[in-house]
């Protein structure tokens, strides 16, 4: 191969557009979230796990994720490790292969920060950060060589895009596992201190979201562009659906539903975001609305797990939605791969074995790195804390001084 400078270009601005997810914009989108006394650590902890994975990242993890060898497809035989052997002028495709692996990277700790949303006001700084370093290296490293990195799902025939497996439903099945294991918080009202913040955040998600799916064409084409455009269909269908729920059931919209909803709708529409046409875009990004409102008011309650900032509503089970709907709405026009509606169902189940095995995965190691913590050192912050708040507790910060 040889190298393309305008895709280079192009993924050098998607991987700075990817990073924006999580620095600032998960920051801001879960700081505003949160209540005045814990916003500086719910800052925190998106900030610490991006920072982490990074690291981690460059050490071993794409060595782990994207190794040439495969061991029976669940996890990458690296020849290396600390990026060792890659030049820059090593390639891959027609990029090079260091903007290739910082683009993945982002993924990696855009990945870990969403799963912060779940736990926030309640869990040790400490044990944040062996949890990270534990999921990294056991949940998220494995299931992206599944999908990505030439594994087992791979070579299945599942298709997605941006993230779906990876990213969405994995983060919302860890953060379902951690929040059953943490237990309520002692205030499990969503209060969000300061919605500004959160508009903020959700600004640098969506403007980030183009990047994320645009930039896996890894090329600057008609597919990046397709990719960008029904990303941006699908999150506004979704926050003008999500709206009209909150009217229909509340008598008025918020900004809070407008918010969600777009997220919800960007979820959704990331794995399919390279195969639907326009129509299929706007049927993926309603469902994420509706079911996605539904898990956030109906299914938490009747369930009474302490999600609080609806990872596994949003993220979870949009996720799922939009690796579904892949299979039912994916067009061989767009990106030669087609779903049941245009005569592939076997598409459809290959979706489902990708969706299943995820939840499972990720759900069930998650548990289990999060349960043996608990047992070793404590997961849950002295109630004394949760009560004061964990800006002050924890940090001897506070957000404001007036």
């Amino acid at each position: 191969m040889v190298l393309s400078t305008g895709n280079t270009a192009w993924m050098l601005v998607a991987t700075i557009m990817v990073l924006l997810m999580s620095v600032p914009g998960i920051a801001f989108f879960y700081g505003g979230l949160s209540k005045r006394k814990n916003v500086l650590n719910s800052m925190f902890l998106s900030l610490i796990a991006f920072a982490i994975v990074s690291i981690l990242w460059v050490m071993y993890g794409y060595q782990f994720a994207f190794a040439d060898l495969s061991f029976s497809g669940l996890i990458g035989i690296p020849k290396t490790l600390f990026m060792e052997g890659i030049s820059v002028d090593s390639l891959t495709g027609n990029i090079p292969t260091f903007v290739y692996a910082g683009f993945q990277l982002t993924f990696a700790g855009l990945t870990a920060a969403v799963v912060s949303g779940a736990i926030v006001g309640r869990m040790k700084t400490k044990a944040w950060v062996i949890f990270i370093i534990l999921w990294a290296t056991f949940v998220y490293i494995p299931i992206c060589h599944w999908i990505w990195g030439g594994g087992w799902l791979m070579n299945l025939g599942a298709i997605d895009f941006a993230g779906g497996v990876a990213v969405e439903v994995n983060s919302g099945f860890s953060a379902l596992a951690l929040a059953l294991i943490l237990g309520k918080r002692k205030d499990t009202s969503l209060l969000p201190h300061n919605l500004g913040y959160s508009i903020l955040g959700a600004g640098f998600l969506w403007f980030g979201w183009m990047g994320f799916n645009g930039g896996s064409a890894f090329a600057a084409n008609g597919l990046a562009g397709s990719a960008i455009l029904v990303s941006n269909t699908a999150a506004a269908v979704a926050m003008i659906v999500w709206l009209i729920l909150d009217v229909m059931n509340d008598g008025k919209p918020t900004v809070l539903g407008a918010i969600t909803g777009a997220v919800a709708g960007l979820v959704a529409i990331t794995p399919a975001a390279g195969y639907v046409s326009f129509s299929g875009s706007m049927i993926i990004g309603a469902g994420a609305a509706i079911i996605s409102y539904y898990a956030v008011y109906n299914i938490k309650n009747r369930f009474g797990y302490d999600d609080a900032l609806d990872v596994f509503g949003v993220h979870g089970l949009s996720g799922v939605w939009g690796l579904i709907a892949t299979g039912l709405f994916a067009s061989s026009a767009i990106n030669g791969v087609a779903g049941l509606f245009y005569g592939n169902p076997e598409q459809l189940f290959i979706q489902l074995v990708a969706v299943v095995a995820t939840m499972v995965y990720s759900f069930t190691v998650s548990y289990i790195i999060g349960k043996a913590l608990d047992i070793v050192m404590g997961l849950r912050v002295e109630d004394k804390d949760e009560i004061r708040g964990l800006d002050s507790a924890l940090h001897e910060e506070s957000g404001y001084r007036i």
